[in-house]
């Protein structure tokens, strides 16, 4: 394996660019990525999503699948700066892979389809990008395809991300013929051959002129009435140098009040150029961005990005693989070599950091050390986790680790064979160690490992990944819920007598109990229920106290299973009302034997009915898909309690049955076109319908 010196272009920082590829699925995210480096001289070769043979989607899933499963980094060099890309997934089941890279990028290349424009995960990632203050430009992709229009895809941008598009290319021929573009900044169309990897800069043609000298003027008054500077020189000579419009369309951008707009088509490598020379042009390096914030002690701290303070990095994905345990970081300051150790600042505990890597997706190139402003991979660190900061031992510092979003779809998980049931479990534990958004449990009630996700698609993968990288056989199911009996109507004055006599000393124990609903202590849905209440109001001594406390111990174990399907009982209350004793045979193991064969009796007598977990949730869509979610709530047995409006869409609140919520998740994004959330929180129990307890 290589081993690459640091140059000292890579510790100026402001010759770094740390960015990511956002999109929806399918805008062509990948391909741009590809583009990227084979224009920039890192690859030798077009990768292809359709051939299978693109750097970043390397994992055999990803092929398989065709989309981009992994948030993936790469590094490459363009006109004498580096760039350290991540391409991110635009599935929605994937979500937290672009949070966690969002969170350590200085900038953002959003791709968008030329026919659909923004779609939802392109309008979703908007946001989250929008909530790291992430400064972003525009690509408008596949200007080749039938149907393609630029001004349809940025009055899209405008009207769906509420943001400024500021159009700074032309583009020459449409859709099959699209060719080129003009630079509205220098006045130059730029055309690229069949088949050609680079452009031709020429006059622009003739029929255009005109229509380049509108949008000139266009994107000038958009210009100036964001940027003061630019304001000033547009009114005094009625236009803008192309210097003056190059330095506000800069501060524009990474401000966030604009967003400049590129156009090209990936797959025939037409328009990379000019995207990379925005990229260093108006996205900014890590010599722009504020200091980064931490605390230690109590106290707030501020690392400037200079390789002089001390270390701080945060660590925002782990992955496994055959090389090691890779720890992917984002250095905020300072410097770190191999062979150093390093603090987790988090644990407590120390790390050795054994190499530092270049990551080109799946293959690495060795360096020496790592400064402010890189993104790496190092290896060494055993119990690193995603979201860790790593520091200089003598200058802790924890910095705010990315958001996780709570899971919102479970499966049932068990290995065929027994013997590899704690391989399994071994497996989903190493899963979730390196991503965040998966949970692994065992229910205490069914017995069922569960495994929990953002998606129907993300545990697929999950459990794929499981039967391809351990060798694993598993079988993956629906979760059982927990169904709970409860009381209706009880009996009163219920007699009971165990008597046993079998040689030796005997068992007797006489007892009448009263046996009630007992009534929640309050809250919606069954929410703050008491499972049991016991009391004695025996007099004169009948039964004494310790008999007593044997005949609560002897209801509570005939709680564990009802009559109606063997779930267990709640919601009842227990009377003793009177009772006797034998001089000889009476015990407390006879008294306990004796409560929970009457409570039994009476729990058959009784008149009981089954219980099912219910969840609130919570239902965040626009409003033009308000009817058919409500819709869907009923049908799933959902009692709708409170519905708001907020900015354009609705939010829905409704009391659900749990395993009415299984695949519901697939179902909110079919229904509003990726574009719903949910949230869900347990209430407790309700009664299950007639209808469906039956079937329970």
């Amino acid at each position: 394996m290589r081993t690459e010196q640091h140059r000292p272009l890579e510790s100026a920082l402001d010759t770094v660019r740390n960015l990511g590829i956002l999109a929806h699925v399918d805008a062509g995210k990948t391909t741009v990525t590809e583009r990227i480096l084979y224009t920039t001289g890192t690859t030798h070769k077009r990768g292809e999503v359709h051939d299978g043979t693109t750097i970043t989607d390397f994992d055999s899933q990803e092929r398989d699948r065709g989309i981009t499963i992994f948030a993936a980094a790469v590094s490459c060099s363009w006109a004498g700066h580096r760039v350290n890309l991540i391409d991110t997934p635009g599935h929605v089941d994937f979500a937290d892979e672009v949070e966690r890279a969002l969170r350590v990028l200085d900038g953002a290349i959003a791709v968008f389809d030329a026919v659909a424009g923004v779609e939802p995960q392109s309008e979703s990632v908007w946001r989250q990008a929008d909530r790291h203050a992430v400064p972003r430009i525009a690509f408008v992709n596949k200007l080749d395809r039938a149907g393609a229009d630029l001004d349809t895809a940025v009055a899209s941008i405008r009207e769906r991300l509420h943001t400024v598009p500021l159009v700074v290319q032309l583009p020459i021929g449409r859709e099959d013929g699209f060719r080129g573009v003009v630079d509205l900044l220098r006045m130059r169309a730029l055309v690229w051959a069949d088949g050609g990897d680079t452009y031709e800069e020429t006059d622009v043609p003739v029929e255009l002129r005109e229509e380049a000298g509108r949008r000139r003027r266009l994107l000038e008054e958009a210009v100036a009435e964001l940027h003061p500077a630019a304001l000033e020189e547009f009114c005094a000579g009625s236009g803008l140098a192309e210097r003056t419009l190059a330095g506000a369309l800069r501060d524009l951008t990474r401000t966030g009040e604009g967003v400049v707009v590129l156009c090209g088509s990936a797959y025939r490598n037409r328009g990379v150029e000019p995207l990379l020379e925005a990229v260093v042009a108006y996205l900014p390096s890590p010599a722009d961005v504020p200091p980064v914030r931490g605390t230690w002690g109590g106290t707030e701290q501020e690392r400037a990005a200079d390789p002089a303070e001390p270390f701080a990095a945060l660590a925002f994905k782990v992955n496994a693989t055959a090389t090691g345990r890779l720890t992917y970081l984002r250095v905020y300051s300072g410097t770190v070599g191999k062979g150093e150790t390093v603090l987790d600042a988090g644990t407590g505990r120390g790390e050795r950091v054994g190499r530092i890597l270049r990551v080109q997706a799946d293959r690495h190139v060795d360096v020496d050390s790592a400064v402010a402003g890189d993104i790496v991979a190092v290896i060494g660190p055993r119990t690193v986790r995603p979201g860790a900061t790593l520091c200089a031992p003598g200058a802790p510092l924890v910095l705010e680790p990315p958001t996780v979003a709570d899971p919102v779809v479970s499966v049932a998980v068990e290995a065929r064979r027994s013997t590899d049931t704690q391989r399994l479990m071994a497996a989903l534990v190493r899963l979730a160690d390196e991503d965040p958004s998966l949970a692994v449990r065992t229910d205490p009630e069914t017995g069922q490992t569960l495994l929990s996700g953002m998606g129907e698609l993300h545990l697929e993968v999950a459990t794929e990944k499981v039967r391809r990288d351990h060798g694993l056989d598993v079988r993956v199911g629906r979760p059982r819920v927990a169904h709970r009996e409860t009381l209706v109507r009880g009996v009163t004055g219920l007699v009971y007598r165990h008597v046993k006599q079998d040689g030796g000393a005997g068992q007797f124990a006489h007892i009448v109990i009263d046996v009630e609903p007992l009534e929640p202590t309050g809250g919606e849905g069954g929410e703050g229920e008491a499972e049991f209440a016991f009391r004695s109001v025996v007099v004169g001594g009948r039964v004494p106290q310790e008999y007593v406390r044997a005949v609560e111990a002897g209801c509570r174990d005939a709680l564990v299973e009802g009559p109606l399907g063997g779930h267990p009982v709640t919601g009842v209350r227990v009377t003793l009302t009177d009772g006797a004793t034998h001089s000889k045979d009476s015990s407390e193991m006879a008294f306990r034997t004796a409560g929970r064969f009457a409570l039994r009796e009476a729990l058959r007598a009784s008149a009981m009915v089954l219980l099912e977990p219910v969840a609130e949730v919570t239902v965040t869509v626009p409003d033009d898909a308000v009817g058919g979610v409500l819709g869907d709530l009923a049908a799933r047995r959902g009692r709708v309690s409170g519905s708001t409006a907020r900015a354009g869409a609705a939010v829905i609140t409704a009391t659900v049955p749990l395993a009415e919520l299984f695949g519901y998740a697939t179902r909110l994004r079919g229904r509003t076109r990726g574009r719903g959330t949910f949230t869900t929180r347990a209430t407790g129990y309700a009664p299950v319908p007639a209808a469906v307890s039956g079937t329970a």
